[in-house]
């Protein structure tokens, strides 16, 4: 754990920054993040003051750790599965225990490089395009829901980036979005009760638990782990940041945090490569965009501890976030040395899933290099 935990002072670190343009970033990311807590909240025997206290406490810890705004998300499946099939604290808290056990050991004995080095980067850059194209059928849900606070959200990302281009301003789009958003909900249902985080219990997930959660969560969380939440970070920080962050260290934090926050209550939790698009696109340049929204999401286990607070916040608010957070995740898909390869993971992510997208596409690119190879190879 100490070997994950420590922040090791490296040559060139980034120092963390607190300004306009981090606080902007570091809400850019909720889009993703608050509807699939909140559905979880609403359906499910868990505590959302819990979820968002360890959110807050791994988000800061990445922060300071990584020295980059590398985002902190819900387990995606695992979330969509518990949304749609109501799951007991104990298959939840079994999903996630797997998962962080599975990640620590891969992380931890360098399995996550040996897969990067094998898994070809047009794979890599499928799965970003797939979950660019995720984000924007989940935007087009919340746009239809709440079109008049969409298309506020859309205009304001809108004129701040034209602003941005023409007089170098700050884009605080998202920071001023989820204000508005905030606004209208205290004005029309009230502003949400200040109440005590209860203190954590305990939650242990019994034998049918594991099995349930090894049978139906584990499998189709797995492969979206791997590559968007680990290779897929790995990758796009260095096209944003120009910094090496290795897979097994994204890796082993997935497991640390995953063991440590489960049982206590928090929702299974992973990095993702779209969070990372999405914070950097609204200004996040350092860790400091983690810490205040670390202390953001303190302030949602204290004022929104209820399902009831949270929903007042309209849900185009998060439409018009995920929108552009999907934007910059596909300007990035682009930067393939395949393109049928990427084009055929991110039509089959719409089609079928990720898991299909995945298994497919790696066959579609190794096929087509041991093609390549037969015809490069000189003639007798």
């Amino acid at each position: 754990m100490a070997d994950v935990m420590q922040a090791e002072e490296e040559k060139g670190q980034l120092p963390l920054k607190f300004s306009l343009g981090e606080a902007a970033g570091s809400v850019g990311d909720f889009g993703t993040i608050l509807p699939i807590v909140l559905g979880v909240a609403l359906v499910c025997e868990v505590n959302l003051a819990h979820i968002f206290l360890f959110f807050a406490l791994w988000y800061a810890i990445a922060g300071i750790v990584y020295r980059l705004p590398i985002p902190i998300e819900p387990l995606k499946a695992v979330g969509a599965i518990a949304i749609a099939e109501g799951l007991t604290a104990g298959e939840i808290a079994g999903a996630g225990m797997l998962i962080g056990v599975i990640f620590l050991a891969l992380g931890c004995c360098g399995s996550m490089t040996w897969l990067q080095n094998r898994i070809p980067v047009s794979v890599i850059r499928g799965v970003q395009a797939g979950l660019a194209l995720i984000l924007l059928r989940t935007s087009f849900g919340f746009l239809q829901s709440d079109p008049l606070y969409a298309g506020i959200s859309v205009a304001i990302v809108i004129l701040f980036f034209i602003a941005a281009i023409r007089w170098k301003i700050n884009d605080v789009s998202a920071l001023i979005v989820l204000a508005i958003g905030i606004g209208a909900g205290i004005l029309t249902a009230g502003l949400p009760h200040f109440a005590m985080i209860p203190i954590p219990t305990l939650v242990i997930p019994g034998i049918e638990d594991l099995v349930y959660a090894g049978l139906y969560l584990v499998p189709p969380q797995f492969p979206l782990t791997l590559t968007n939440a680990i290779l897929a970070t790995s990758l796009l920080t260095l096209d944003l940041f120009k910094r090496d962050v290795p897979p097994d260290r994204l890796s082993r934090t997935i497991g640390i945090m995953n063991l440590v926050s489960v049982p206590f209550g928090g929702f299974p939790m992973c990095h993702g490569a779209g969070g990372l698009a999405a914070q950097h696109r609204f200004g996040a340049r350092t860790g400091g965009a983690n810490v205040i929204a670390g202390i953001i999401f303190l302030g949602f286990a204290f004022f929104f501890a209820s399902p009831q607070s949270l929903a007042l916040i309209p849900l185009g608010v998060f439409g018009g976030l995920l929108i552009f957070a999907a934007v910059e995740l596909a300007k990035h898909s682009v930067k393939t040395d395949s393109y049928l390869v990427t084009g055929a993971i991110a039509a089959l992510t719409i089609l079928a899933n990720i898991t299909v997208a995945f298994v497919v596409g790696l066959a579609l690119a190794y096929a087509l290099r041991w093609r390549k190879e037969q015809l490069d190879r000189p003639k007798k």
